[in-house]
Order: structure tokens, then C-alpha cells, then sequence
């Protein structure tokens, strides 16, 4: 049993706050914020087996067309989030997708359609603590592919770029709080980002991929559209959709990867795939 203690927090062995040790889950991670969420993925696979759960973090793994797949939620906002990769990673797991919905800042995107965020915009404060706000938080390019392949395969509408990442659902994404309290530098901030081309808000992104590229680790992102900041709409439906976009995606992984092992190569590229063909 690994050796405890107020540096290194261990319950019989197991990494503090995800209840989990080497091997009880897959390296390929799902990252639901919602610890619901992880059963609408985990019923979507094979052998689905609940593994733990504790605080906010409830895991689940299974297969999916061949490939080993984790669950694990991560509750609400970055420093959650972060509790979940760092634990997570030290017990072996390598990529990682988050799963989430997200309130979109462009007219011409429909609720019900999915996101594929390639970066984010660091307006939290968990990712500052890692490393000074100038570096990018930016997603893995072969987890962003297939989750485009997946979509793309699915039917799937959907939409690339930039996240903007916030620790505050209300004010920090201009939404006027108790007693519509809204401070002057948030009044505009749904217009500033749509001018900038940002496509949505949402609240783990930015510190997904800034530990994602600090660590060497492959991180992604898929979110449902639950509102339209500029129509005003907001219905909540097409988690399945993206849970199904994710499954499918680290399907796609997986076969990259062991095309990866047999060529020698440690990159994937489109020709690496169709030489196999």
C-alpha cells in the first residue's frame, strides 16, 4: 500500500478525493462535470461497472466498441477539476475529454448542437495558479480530430473554436446576480468575446488544457449547447449526443494510437491512417 501522508493524501492506497489506485480505472478518462452524467455515459457502454464514488467525483468504467473506457465527474468550476486530473494522472490516466454543456455566444448556433473547444480563454483563477496567464490553454489536436471524425460519423451538428472559461456562472458570464447586481467590466462581455470569435461560455476548459499541456497530457472538449446568450433561448437537451460524440471519439483514439505503435510514429497524421488502409 503507497505510503500516506499530508503531502501526498492517501485512503488505504488510494488517491484522496476520487477514492481510486493504479488500475481501477482506464487511461482514456471522460470528465462529466455532473457525477449524474456519469451514468448517461456509462450506459452507453459494455461491462459498465460503477468503480467509486466520494464528494463530487463518481466513476465508472467499461468497453465501447473495443476500447477500455473511464468516467469520472469532476464537479462544477477549475479547482474541482484540477483535484480530478492531478489525482487521476498520477494513477496513470493519459487523456482526457470533457463532457459539459455551455451557453453559446454566437446568434447562429442552435441549443441542441455540440461544441469542440480548441482552446479557452483563462478567466479562471485555478489555471493561474499553475502557471502565468500568458500561457495558452489550448486542447490536444489528435483528441480534437476525432472528436470531429466522431461528429462528422454521427451526423452530428456541430462547431469549432474558442472557450471562455469562467469560475462564476452569474456575473463572471454576465448574468446580473442577486438584486441584478452586475459590475461595469462584465456589462459587455458577451459582446466583446462574440466580437473576438469566442463561441461559448463554460467553467473547466481552461484548466483541462492548461494542466493538459503542462503534464503531457491529451485533453478535449465537447460541450451541448444549453443556451444562446444572444436569442436568449435555453433548453436543456443533447447530453446524449455529446456523451455519444466522446465514446466515439476515444474508439477513434484507440485505433490511432496502436496505428501510432506499429508505424513507430509518435504523432498521428491522416496519412498514417490511410497507409493502413
Amino acid at each position: 500500500m503507497e505510503f500516506s501522508s499530508a503531502m501526498n493524501p492517501k485512503i488505504k492506497g488510494k488517491a484522496y478525493h476520487i477514492n481510486l489506485s493504479k488500475g481501477d480505472i482506464p487511461p482514456y478518462v471522460l470528465l462529466p462535470g455532473d457525477p449524474a452524467r456519469v451514468g448517461i455515459i456509462a450506459d452507453m457502454l459494455e461491462d459498465k461497472r460503477t468503480l467509486a464514488t466520494h464528494r463530487e467525483y463518481t466513476s465508472a468504467g467499461g468497453t465501447y466498441g473495443g476500447a477500455s473506457i473511464g468516467v469520472c465527474s469532476t464537479g462544477i468550476g477549475g479547482p474541482s477539476t484540477a483535484i480530478a486530473i492531478e489525482e487521476l494522472a498520477s494513477i496513470g490516466c493519459h487523456t482526457f475529454i470533457r463532457v459539459g454543456s455551455t451557453g453559446v455566444l454566437q446568434e447562429d448556433i442552435s441549443c441542441g448542437d455540440v461544441i469542440i473547444n480548441t482552446a479557452a480563454v483563462r478567466f479562471d483563477g485555478t489555471s493561474k495558479q499553475y502557471i502565468f496567464s500568458e500561457y495558452p490553454a489550448s486542447a490536444n489536436y489528435e483528441v480534437t480530430l476525432a472528436l470531429i471524425q466522431a461528429c462528422e460519423t454521427a451526423g452530428i451538428t456541430y462547431h469549432i473554436g474558442i472557450s471562455a472559461s469562467t469560475d462564476s456562472f452569474y456575473v463572471g458570464q454576465g448574468r446580473p446576480g442577486f438584486n441584478n447586481y452586475l459590475p461595469s467590466n462584465k456589462e459587455s462581455i458577451i459582446d466583446s468575446l462574440e466580437a473576438a470569435n469566442v463561441l461559448n461560455f463554460e467553467m473547466e476548459a481552461s484548466t483541462l488544457f492548461t494542466l493538459g499541456n503542462i503534464y503531457k497530457l491529451r485533453t478535449g472538449c465537447i460541450c451541448t449547447v444549453f443556451a444562446n446568450r444572444k436569442t436568449n433561448e435555453f433548453i436543456t437537451r443533447g447530453e446524449d449526443k455529446a456523451s455519444k460524440v466522446a465514446c466515439d471519439a476515444v474508439k477513434i483514439l484507440y485505433k490511432w494510437d496502436d496505428l501510432k505503435k506499429h508505424a513507430g510514429k509518435k504523432y498521428f497524421f491522416p496519412e498514417l491512417g490511410f497507409s493502413k488502409r
